[in-house]
């Protein structure tokens, strides 16, 4: 079978936006130039050189009903429930978080 190949319809820049507690990041999915995607609510990308970017976290809010899908490329990322479970994830990891 020929592989179709398809042109790129139009490129997304991402928008800067703060998130949490201050936490900066970077959005493609979910901003008002990319709004009609669905089941895809988010995509963020972090990452920061500066930890005064993302140490202030995120405070405790709900996952009911969500999956979340986490992957790491370099650093750690630390993630802890309202029940007290934590965890870690490093450089190549992946968290799937179904709620």
């Amino acid at each position: 079978m020929t592989p179709t190949i398809r042109k790129i319809e139009r490129v997304i820049a991402p928008e800067p936006v703060i998130e949490g507690a201050g936490v900066r990041l970077k959005r493609s999915i979910g901003t008002r130039t990319l709004n009609y995607l669905d089941p895809f609510l988010l995509l963020d990308h972090f990452a920061s050189n500066d930890p005064r970017d993302y140490e202030a976290g995120f405070p405790l809010h709900p996952h009911r009903g969500i999956e979340t899908v986490t992957y790491v490329l370099h650093g750690e990322v630390h993630h802890k429930d309202t029940l007290g479970n934590s965890g870690s994830i490093g450089a190549g990891d992946v968290q799937w978080m179904t709620a």
